[in-house]
């Protein structure tokens, strides 16, 4: 096993984990608090359906999932990223698609869900070419 599969791997656990402190943070936020500085935000938090809650989490949880079956060689890793990245692009094409967040934000605000779905992308790509390569058991 290559000293870069530990390095990638590690790091995509650890950025996994930041989605999952992004997502703690934002499910409990105070939103009378976040009105004060940015109402638009505080609203489309607060008109946020249950289900597109509901894809963050899984996105989040089951990407980090993934990271740690990766980091352990396992081939379900390539599973789980399919899912979270399903569930990625199911939260992203609500708040793009079901919003006005482009027209108020701009497009500027699209380009961090653009990197997350990038790297979600390239996770699972990275684990099925570990898994093709049978470093994953």
């Amino acid at each position: 096993m290559q000293k870069s599969f530990y390095v990638l791997a590690v790091l995509a656990l650890l950025w996994n984990i930041m989605g999952d402190a992004a997502y703690l943070m934002q499910v409990t936020m105070d939103l009378d608090a976040l009105a004060r500085t940015d109402p638009y935000q505080a609203r489309l938090f607060a008109e946020m359906p249950v289900w597109v809650w509901s894809a963050y989490a899984v996105a989040v949880w089951v990407g980090t999932c993934a990271a740690v079956c990766l980091l352990l060689r396992r081939a379900i890793a390539v599973f789980l990223y399919a899912v979270s990245l399903a569930a990625v692009l199911i939260q992203f094409g609500y708040s793009f698609g079901a919003t006005d967040l482009l027209a108020v934000k701009g497009v500027s605000a699209a380009i961090f869900p653009a990197v997350i779905i990038l790297l979600t992308a390239a996770q699972m790509a990275y684990a099925q070419h570990l898994k093709k390569r049978s470093w994953l058991k």
